[in-house]
């Protein structure tokens, strides 16, 4: 006889309340905890554990006390240890198959992994990190993307990622910068709606990290505490994250590690419960970040004990502790109430993926695993080349001509790690088993630009060289053990590793100099923009980066890339936030001109465009309304490439100091050699809403610019509008996106 909980003609949530009716409150608390296992839960660490050797430890006590219960997560089977991808899948059906033996309903875990940058296993594609998915301004791609990546982490067993990073970046000295998808918060909000949906549409539960103002953090500190004001939060931290949870349908939520204002994200009822369920009407679940339960009582302080820390990140809205069950225990009783409200929302979310089903199998049903198959291999291609970005050709040396004798300096230029983020398998398990082979190809720098231009000579010596390519960045990592990452913060934007001196010995060679920036975070680069012959940025590219770099200097590939995050001019002088208003920039009375050497949205190509006059619907609009603006983009070049426009937003005078510009929406234009393309863009009055004095986001009749432009410093054209009407408050329901088309 089938139970109502298993019968899939009721919904979702009959189904789980009348399973939850039926639990006691061991088992509904089993359904909040979870197990890592192969890993040392006191510290996170993976262990050394070779492939072939990885046992999923079934005797473990973590285990063995939950199993009678059952069990609400299951973490990262796949990227604890290294493990033969069909191994592993074997292994995970095992594994579920005694997890649901074990517990009397015969429920089984849902497993997590990580997906930055592609699915977090040993032999899975490796794709570039967030940071150069925002430098593509191309979400249809990252959709593409993380529709492949879901597809393969679905395939062998998984059911949720842990992405993506919608932090917007607010000072690049954070380590994880690299993880984000840039500064602005409409970039941050389009293109991580995009992965968003590409995840979910291949089944995989997407989770919003991290929820909120992280990257806020006092001096770019990890887990620092956030200092900022609400209408900084309501206007630039948080929108990303609202777009994701109504437009992308996002199922998970991660709250944040810092404080804001002395109140931890964890323990914070008004973002977890009032913001996110009762006005963002979100319905899925909400898991801790790592060990972020414990740290109630371990960091911040504000309980004494575990069982303090459970209840208070209960009552404010955390349904699931992750990596391990140390707080939400069925030995120290939780409140009944907001037991059976997580644990509901726990077990509606299982029922959404079929995991309540009564013909629910754990096999795979695929016993030829490959995660690294040509078609994803194509994808991490396409990503890298569309993000790799020229900043700078003045000397006109760049594309390369085969034949040309190179002088390749720097370390980084042979290094695999040049291309990985701390979230590549390779750098953030891999490097606890210094014998393992990568697991896929990751082609350095050299040896592709071998490929790419068999006619060059190469070598070190700028003397006997036409052109030197100095090759500077980071080594990704974890808490110390790289220049960029997790934990790997920065106390100004100098080059790490002596790299300075690198450049400066390039230079005094008195041969064109190119620069190559393969990093996590924006350098400083004043000290030698003058007198580079080009520079050319590439964000932790993945395991195509190096073919894809190699491509955008030989010509091969057009740079399209823009800047997710200014380049400052200066490693002291942080470079503002081009959404800084008008006292935020240079000008009396400081000496210090934060102005960056490049800007938000900067980017060059190899041929040339043109920008007509846009025309304007409607320059009179009401406070409620929408105009379209149309504009023809020419290549007047004679090769193929790709021009971004990018639409900003001036407000001239506001109730409270405004940003000078934000973006409110852009295209990528391809166009042939002598073609042409009409950009469509509506624009709606709800974009021009901000958050007032009195913390209501509201559209104000007024005098308002869009500024047609190819980056947030280089403007072609400037079109005004005119709001009319009453002052209007919006709220979740307002348009948040400019609808452009290209036609």
């Amino acid at each position: 006889m089938v139970e109502p909980w298993q019968d899939t003609t009721l919904s979702a949530h009959v189904r789980a309340a009348d399973l939850l009716a039926r639990m006691t409150t061991e088992e509904k608390t089993a359904q909040l905890s979870s197990v890592w296992l192969g890993a040392e839960p006191a510290a996170g660490q993976a262990v050394d554990v070779a492939p072939g050797q990885h046992e999923y430890a079934a005797r473990s006590a973590a285990l063995d006390t939950l199993l009678p219960y059952g069990l609400g997560h299951l973490t990262r089977p796949f990227g604890t240890v290294p493990v033969e991808p069909a191994e592993g899948a074997a292994r995970l059906t095992a594994l579920q198959r005694t997890i649901r033996a074990g517990n009397r309903f015969g429920l089984p875990a849902l497993a997590h992994e990580e997906c930055l940058t592609g699915f977090t296993a040993w032999r899975a594609t490796v794709f570039p990190t967030p940071l150069a998915w925002g430098a593509t301004f191309d979400p249809a791609l990252i959709t593409e993307m993380a529709r492949a990546i879901g597809t393969s982490m679905r395939a062998v067993g998984i059911h949720q990622g842990l992405a993506p990073v919608l932090d917007v970046v607010r000072d690049p000295r954070w380590g994880r910068t690299e993880e984000a998808i840039g500064e602005d918060p409409y970039l941050v909000g389009t293109i991580g709606t995009a992965y968003v949906r590409g995840l979910e549409a291949a089944g995989i539960v997407a989770t919003l990290k991290h929820f909120a103002a992280y990257s806020a953090s006092r001096a770019a500190r990890n887990h620092a505490p956030a200092s900022l004001g609400p209408r900084e939060l309501a206007d630039v931290i948080l929108p990303p994250f609202e777009m994701a949870v109504r437009d992308g349908r996002a199922r998970c939520v991660m709250p944040a590690y810092n404080d804001i204002d002395g109140l931890p994200a964890h323990a914070h009822a008004g973002l977890l419960t009032q913001l996110l369920r009762e006005e963002w009407e979100f319905t899925g679940t909400v898991v801790s970040d790592y060990y972020g339960v414990s740290l109630l009582e371990e960091a911040h302080r504000v309980v004494d004990g575990e069982g303090g820390a459970a209840r208070l990140a209960l009552a404010a809205g955390v349904d699931v502790e992750l990596p391990a069950a140390r707080c939400f225990s069925p030995a120290d009783p939780l409140p009944e109430e907001l037991l059976d409200r997580a644990a509901l929302r726990v077990l509606t979310q299982k029922c959404d993926l079929g995991l309540l089903d009564a013909d629910w199998d754990p096999a795979t049903g695929d016993a030829s695993v490959d995660l690294d198959p040509p078609h994803l291999r194509e994808l991490a291609r396409q990503v890298a080349e569309e993000s790799v970005t020229l900043l700078a050709n003045g000397a006109g040396v760049l594309p390369l001509s085969d034949g040309t004798r190179i002088a390749l300096l720097g370390p980084l230029a042979h290094e695999q790690a040049a291309m990985l983020g701390c979230y590549t398998f390779p750098r953030h398990v891999g490097v606890h088993h210094p014998d393992l082979p990568t697991g896929v190809e990751v082609p350095t720098l050299a040896e592709a630009l071998r490929t790419e231009l068999p006619g060059s000579v190469f070598g070190d010596d700028p003397a006997a060289a036409d052109v030197c390519l100095a090759v500077v960045g980071d080594r990704s990592g974890l808490f110390g053990r790289g220049s960029s990452g997790e934990g790997c913060d920065a106390e100004d934007l100098h080059l790490p590793y002596g790299q300075a001196e690198l450049l400066d010995a390039a230079m005094a060679s008195g041969k064109p100099v190119v620069i190559v920036v393969l990093s996590g975070r924006p350098y400083a680069l004043g000290r030698w923009a003058e007198r580079a012959a080009a520079v050319v940025q590439a964000f932790f590219p993945g395991q195509e980066g190096g073919p894809a770099v190699a491509g955008v200097l030989s010509g091969r590939v057009d740079p399209s890339g823009r800047l997710p995050v200014g380049v400052p001019r200066s490693p002291g002088g942080q470079p503002a936030p081009y959404l800084a208003p008008p006292l935020g920039r240079h000008g009396f009375p400081s000496t210090v001109d934060p102005t960056p050497l490049y800007p938000f949205g900067h980017g060059l190509s190899y041929t040339t465009f043109t920008w007509d006059t846009p025309q304007c619907d409607a320059p009179e609009l009401a406070t409620d309304g929408e105009t379209t603006l149309r504009l023809t983009v020419r290549n007047a070049g004679d090769r193929p490439g790709t021009e971004v426009v990018q639409l900003y937003l001036h407000d001239p005078v506001g109730t409270v100091a405004r940003p000078e510009v934000r973006l409110v929406g852009y295209a990528r234009v391809p166009l042939d050699a002598g073609a042409s393309a009409e950009v469509h863009a509506t624009f709606p009055a709800d974009l021009a809403a901000y958050t007032g004095a009195d913390e209501r986001r509201v559209v104000e009749p007024g005098a308002l610019e869009l500024r047609v432009a190819a980056s947030s410093a280089h403007v072609h054209h400037t079109v005004p509008l005119t709001l009319t009407g009453p002052v209007r408050e919006v709220g979740h329901e307002r348009r948040m996106r400019c609808e452009m088309r290209v036609k």
